[in-house]
């Protein structure tokens, strides 16, 4: 199967595995049509959608199917159909500001900032939990960009618009409460009954192994490879502190993990010495996803 999943990927390739994606989202909510769960559904197709499209953007794991199929089973695992709106929001969002940071036209990236910082402002609307979103922006700026105080003027203006433009549509309807929920940085408590994520320990150590395998080897790899990858670390490390932070017993927020996760795994996996062990740790990754659905369905 690895062998099968390593060819080369090609340009109808991404539409049929979202079609595949469609059937999934559409699975998971035949039985609950309302409409805000329509809603969240619809953002939350768009959002992991776009996360195909960020493969060929980032240009890490050479083109081939590993990275899209498991994409495909991350989603699939963790996907729970009553999916929140918050979350469904924040994959859109990091979907569409992962395809601006990485777009290989300089100008674009430059001039793009004014819209993260909108769609980082919607972002914490919609879920403030998502709030470390903003520092991978920011340490993203200050490491790139050769005009740091102007990008984060842009950043800062972006977020000021929708600020200015949701308070606005506050005051005029009247909504005066002040919710606490704006404010994530109280009470910190550790998540209890967390033992369904024991399934997951095979996927996680892979990871951790992915990861000290990358600096063990840092030295060999190209500059590019190491800026992407560095990158692609720095995302994950925001989406890692709020699962932490604020995941409890909600497991969808391990949704803001998935592509990260797809191409470090998919890297690990093609870098294994032995044939064995690639076919090996692919099954094992696969009955790990596999076995934390069926214990969650």
């Amino acid at each position: 199967m690895f062998r099968l999943l390593s060819k080369e990927s090609n340009i109808f390739s991404a539409p049929v595995y979202i079609g595949v994606l469609l059937l999934i989202v559409i699975g998971f909510n035949f039985l609950d049509f309302n409409r805000l769960g329509i809603l969240s559904a619809a953002i939350t197709f768009a959002g992991v959608a776009l996360g195909y499209f960020c493969f060929n953007a980032i240009a890490l794991n050479y083109q081939t199917h590993l990275p899209l199929f498991l994409y495909t089973a991350f989603i699939f695992a963790l996907y729970p159909g009553n999916l929140d709106i918050g979350i469904a929001v924040s994959l859109f969002t990091n979907a569409i500001i992962l395809l601006l940071l990485t777009n290989p036209d300089m100008s674009v990236r430059k001039n793009s900032y004014v819209l993260v910082g909108v769609l980082l402002a919607l972002n914490f609307i919609f879920l403030p939990t998502t709030w470390p979103m903003s520092l991978f922006v920011i340490f993203h700026i200050i490491g790139t960009s050769d005009r740091v105080g102007l990008h984060f003027f842009r950043l800062c203006y972006g977020i000021l618009v929708i600020a200015l433009s949701y308070f606005s549509i506050a005051y005029f309807l009247d909504m005066n409460a002040w919710d606490d929920a704006y404010f994530p940085f109280g009470k910190f408590r550790p998540s209890k009954n967390l033992q369904d994520l024991f399934w997951l320990i095979p996927t996680a150590v892979m990871l951790i192994h992915a990861v000290w395998d990358h600096f063990r080897n840092y030295n060999r790899k190209s500059p590019a490879s190491k800026f992407k990858y560095t990158f692609l670390l720095v995302f994950s490390v925001a989406q890692l502190i709020t699962i932490v932070l604020y995941m409890g017993n909600s497991y969808e927020y391990l949704l803001l993990l998935a592509f990260p996760c797809a191409i470090i795994l998919s890297r690990m996996l093609k870098f294994l010495p032995k044939s064995w062990l690639q076919e090996t740790a692919l099954w094992l990754l696969i009955l790990s996803l596999v076995g934390f659905k069926l214990a969650n369905f």
